[in-house]
């Protein structure tokens, strides 16, 4: 089974009650915790981590906290995760040459990496916005996207 984890989902989550919320100049992490039922800590955790990636910014002080860095039609799915769970990859191989020891007699790696690019490319194609308004999402489909990916990618 293919999944992301808990702390991306959380992450995924918190985005999503941000961008919900724009009007909202900032929202602290235990703010932020008790609107998603979620543990403070972990969410202390999750907003630092996204902060550091880029799709958050942080303000300090009494009216402090954290705020989307960038509208929500411009974070995809793909920076969220690798901000909270580093590369994605379905395999060693696809995550970087020369980190499986069977690399060079393995008939499967490059299946494995047309594969890996065709998800890679959709997460980058689906942004938050398309996670939190489904009109959006299915204006843009990222479902036919990939399967066109799909299409070319089997030379028809």
């Amino acid at each position: 089974m293919i999944r992301i984890s808990k702390i991306a989902d959380y992450g995924v989550v918190l985005l999503a009650r941000l961008a919900d919320d724009e009007a909202r100049p900032t929202c602290n992490a235990r703010e932020l915790a008790a609107e998603a039922n979620l543990p403070t800590p972990i969410v202390s955790k999750v907003l630092k981590s996204l902060a550091r990636g880029g799709l958050l910014e942080s303000q300090r002080g009494v009216k402090g906290g954290y705020r989307l860095a960038r509208p929500a039609d411009q974070i995809s799915v793909a920076e969220i995760i690798r901000a909270l769970e580093g590369p994605i990859a379905l395999t060693e191989c696809t995550l970087a040459p020369q980190t499986c020891e069977h690399e060079l007699a393995c008939a499967l790696r490059t299946p494995w990496q047309r594969i890996n690019e065709i998800v890679l490319a959709t997460l980058a194609e689906v942004t938050l916005a398309d996670l939190i308004d489904p009109t959006h999402a299915a204006a843009t489909s990222p479902r036919s996207r990939g399967s066109e990916l799909l299409h070319i990618e089997r030379g028809h």
